[in-house]
């Protein structure tokens, strides 16, 4: 009996530490769950830690590049919407001109604008000339950028490429030169150079009056592909040399008309500093005087050269603030003069358009390193300029 006695008071033993450790277990399963003597969770309290913190909402595209110009004056990030095509967000700064805004391309189809509204965009996929002409609505690189709460989002718009040509659209260029606040005009050989200043002020009137269009050069580029639809109401206004006329008298009137120019200026003398709505583009750096033969250098120097300064022009535009891009977009020929050397050398520059003095208009399918423009001489009011432009 001694032994039976022993083992029942082991089994005994054990059973009660068992039942001590159990007990323990289920009190720290109820601490770890936040439950006290076996109450129950609240129905809105997760058991799940991880489940409390939120997760964070992917950051857009157009936020993704603010915050990679955050420190940048002006930053507004444009988004774009346009039907079968994906197109990044593009960085511009707000109160400047557009710089270079996208021109997609697609097979069939001729690009026909960003818009600010879908609506609008819509109205000029059916029918372009509904927007296309009037600046208020489609939106290029003579309008400020405007942005709130520094981003925009821009709608695009297509044509059939057949449409776009169908129009027949016949683009000038205008071409100044020098200027003169006297009505009677300048004397000498290059009398014929000057406009009376207050012409060309009544001028840049009637084409923001008449709402013409004025289109960019990576625009005209486009246009002349029949990559990219323009209304046939369309103008481009230059002036060579940036001569001390056009910096102090004419130049100030684009800026207080808000009208888009052109400046072709010679670099090699120093880059001027032009107003917001002047785009400065090059006339050489150091090729506006004769060569051997008589005529400009550009039909004196072999295509290296010519290279080389064109990139030395295109590099001293980089300096005020022109991008790389813009600044190989267009020049304009010193004299007019040119050859297959000079385009060969502006083809081995990268340039993409040069303008002649040649009278025209630039057409889809024009070659794009002989534009044509229309000379304004002096004497030609609004009138004369009317006759020419439409």
């Amino acid at each position: 009996m001694g032994d039976i006695d022993l083992r029942e008071a082991r089994r005994v033993r054990t059973l009660t530490v068992g039942v001590a450790l159990a007990t323990s277990a289920v009190i720290l399963a109820s601490c770890a769950s936040g439950t006290v003597d076996g109450a129950v969770p609240d129905a809105g309290q997760s058991t799940n830690p991880s489940a409390s913190t939120p997760t964070p909402t992917p950051e857009s595209p157009a936020q993704k590049l603010l915050a990679a110009h955050a420190g940048t004056p002006g930053a507004c990030a444009v988004s774009f919407v346009l039907d079968g095509m994906t197109v990044d967000p593009q960085l511009q700064i707000q109160d400047r001109l557009y710089d270079r805004l996208p021109i997609p391309r697609a097979e069939g189809r001729a690009f026909a604008g960003w818009y600010p509204d879908a609506a609008s965009a819509a109205a000029a996929s059916a029918d372009p000339t509904t927007g296309a002409a009037n600046p208020a609505v489609r939106v290029n690189g003579s309008d400020l950028v405007t942005c709130t709460d520094q981003q925009q989002t821009l709608y695009g718009a297509w044509t059939p490429t057949a449409a776009a040509a169908a129009v027949g659209a016949r683009i000038p260029i205008l071409m100044y030169h020098q200027f003169t606040d006297k009505p009677g005009g300048e004397e000498g050989w290059l009398r014929g150079n000057y406009s009376y200043i207050e012409d060309y002020r009544a001028t840049m009137q009637y084409i923001k009056d008449a709402a013409f269009y004025l289109p960019t050069w990576d625009e005209l580029n486009a246009f002349i592909d029949g990559a990219l639809y323009l209304p046939d109401h369309a103008v481009i206004i230059t002036d060579d040399d940036a001569d001390p006329t056009w910096l102090t008298m004419a130049s100030p009137i684009n800026e207080q008309l808000q009208v888009m120019v052109t400046s072709f200026d010679i670099t090699g003398d120093g880059v001027a500093t032009q107003n917001p709505f002047v785009l400065p583009r090059s006339h050489t750096n150091n090729m506006h005087s004769a060569g051997a033969n008589g005529k400009g250098l550009m039909v004196n120097l072999s295509p290296e050269e010519i290279a080389a300064d064109m990139q030395a022009s295109a590099a001293a535009l980089e300096t005020i603030g022109v991008s790389a891009d813009a600044a190989h977009e267009v020049m304009a020929y010193p004299y007019g003069h040119n050859d297959e050397r000079s385009h060969e050398g502006l083809r081995q520059a990268g340039f993409q358009l040069a303008r002649t003095i040649e009278q025209g208009y630039v057409e889809i399918g024009a070659d794009k390193l002989t534009l044509p423009c229309i000379r304004v001489n002096f004497g030609m009011g609004v009138a004369d300029v009317k006759g020419q432009i439409g």
